[in-house]
């Protein structure tokens, strides 16, 4: 019995500072992960029971699919980066409510910009270099082929967190590096955050994707180069104004190759409704310009706006400047907002960037200020939006935005069924339209404990769906009640662990609940000791703290 009176004194110490009617947010200790082995090249299973750690560069090969369960953490370290060769797959499919994580090994508080390397995806689509290239940060691993549709897998409800490792300049490892990627692969719902190079780079291939997420990275958020021609629409960026790059961050930074050739495929991929935002850029900094379109690209932005960047459009070389003449670079009905050189040209000549934008044909827009936006601007800051740690922003539109309507789908690059057809500028819509990136994301993971395996939703105080969660009687000697309440229906999965961090009961599963209050029994075999009961909804996550005293 004696052993017992430290940890009572620590569990009555913590209700007394905190009432039982209020959930205190609980991060035990790390468990020990399950270290990856360098090579994968046979059908393998990541669960959500388990957390998983990348040491080093971890290859799948061989035509080798990993499977990762929704919920599961991946943590990674110095060069601790997950390589899909040609041939094999991921099927990383997470869940609104269950999103797939790949994050720092870090505690709380002391990640940052490149701790592990990325994910780098390598596929069989055609790409505009000759021979077998070998993909920059990844030694001897190939990309590209003549299979337009290939299929490297699946990257749904994924976060990117903490990664990108600048190699040697020309030689890095970013967020999501895409290798000639086939259009058979489904890229969907996936945020970078705080990437120490790009945050997405594709090189060649052809696959699409929606939904992107990007904050905080260091250099460029979408990098488009080596014939890439798949289409984007839905992807917004936020830009920490204090992290920039000695090479220029870019919103887009766009080449055909290395030396701007007329090599084919040409990179001309079509992103519409892209919203970039920079705001309060210091006196001295990197941040260059949101589009950086040169070498011959022939990439199309369509119903996007940028903000706060030095400069906004930059055509640089003869090449990007032809194409934009010939039709093959489009750029309509896009903003421009709060620039102090809305358009310029670093080399090339006299071509006249500002009657490329301003040609009334292509519908774009510059306003001086981005107050003009009538935008929420807290909701468009790297951290701390809303006033909260863990809060998501609101990104959808107030009524009096000029951005409510004005796009169009009209241009035969934005044909076909991938587009979806809407009113709005940008990648979200007015208020009342769904905030798609609610929810899964996060947007301040340096404080998230990821500590627990299959707890992968930020602790987020914006969400007032879950209330007044409480063990009674607390401490338990006998039959014990979880008591909370849902102001939303909702599902929710209920656990029990040790201030290990171990798990040590599952109590509902994805239990479908309605709105109103809640009483769960908990286990009733568990030994004396202190232990952590969690809910997890389609929107928060809670921790209470309890004693068994048996």
């Amino acid at each position: 019995m004696k052993k017992l009176v430290l940890p009572l004194f620590l569990a009555f110490t913590t209700v007394a500072l905190a009432p039982q009617a209020r959930a205190q947010t609980v991060c035990p200790a790390a468990p020990t992960p399950i270290t990856v082995p360098s090579t994968i090249s046979g059908d393998v299973t990541w669960t959500s029971n388990n957390i998983y750690l990348l040491t080093d560069r971890v290859y799948v090969t061989n035509g080798a699919t990993l499977t990762i369960q929704p919920g599961t953490i991946i943590k990674g370290s110095g060069l601790g980066t997950l390589v899909i060769e040609q041939g094999s797959r991921l099927l990383a499919d997470g869940l609104p409510n269950k999103p797939i994580v790949f994050t720092s090994n870090q505690p709380a508080g002391s990640r940052n910009r490149g701790d592990w390397g990325g994910i780098v995806i390598l596929g069989r689509a055609p790409i505009n270099q000759p021979g077998t290239p070998v993909i920059e940060g990844v030694p001897g691993r190939t990309f590209g082929g003549n299979q337009p549709n290939d299929n490297s897998g699946i990257l749904r409800y994924v976060r990117i967190e903490f990664p990108g490792i600048a190699l040697t300049t020309g030689n890095e490892i970013n967020g999501l590096t895409l290798g000639g990627v086939g259009s058979g692969t489904i890229i969907d719902y996936v945020q970078v955050y705080a990437s120490g190079d790009d945050s997405f780079e594709w090189f060649g291939g052809t696959v699409n994707a929606k939904h992107l997420v990007a904050v905080a990275a260091t250099d460029d958020d979408f990098d488009t180069d080596f014939g890439f021609t798949g289409k984007v629409q839905y992807a917004v960026t936020v830009r920490d104004p204090q992290q920039s790059d000695v090479s220029g961050s870019t919103a887009f930074e766009s080449d055909n190759d290395g030396s701007g050739s007329a090599l084919t495929p040409l990179t001309a991929p079509v992103f519409s409704n892209v919203s970039a935002f920079l705001q309060n850029v210091p006196a001295v900094t990197q941040f260059t310009r949101a589009m950086h379109l040169r070498r011959n690209t022939s990439i199309s932005i369509f119903n996007s706006v940028f903000t706060g960047w030095p400069q906004g459009l930059t055509l640089d070389g003869a090449g990007a400047q032809a194409n934009a003449t010939s039709g093959a670079l489009v750029l309509k009905n896009n903003v421009l907002a709060g620039m102090t050189t809305p358009y310029s040209q670093q080399s090339g000549g006299t071509y006249n960037v500002q009657g490329f934008w301003e040609n009334a044909a292509n519908g774009n827009t510059t306003l001086a200020a981005i107050s003009a936006l009538n935008l929420n601007a807290d909701n468009f800051k790297a951290l701390n939006q809303n006033g909260t740690p863990n809060g998501t922003p609101d990104f959808t539109l107030p009524a009096a935005s000029p951005l409510v309507t004005g796009a169009a789908f009209t241009d035969a690059k934005l044909s076909g069924d991938f587009f979806d057809n809407v009113a709005y500028k940008g990648a979200f819509g007015p208020a009342g339209t769904a905030n798609w990136a609610a929810g899964w994301t996060n947007f301040n993971p340096n404080t998230t404990c990821y500590n627990v395996a299959g707890l992968t939703l930020a602790a987020r105080t914006t969400s007032d769906q879950l209330q007044q969660l409480a063990v009674t009687p607390n401490p338990a000697v006998g039959e014990t009640k979880l008591r909370f309440e849902l102001k939303r229906g909702g599902t929710a999965t209920v656990r029990v662990l040790d201030l290990t961090g171990r798990q040590v009961a599952t109590v509902l599963t994805d239990g479908k609940l309605a709105a109103g209050l809640q009483q769960v029994a908990l286990p009733t075999n568990l030994r004396a000791g202190v232990y952590v009961a969690t809910v997890t909804t389609n929107e928060t996550s809670q921790s209470v703290r309890f004693v068994v005293a048996r």
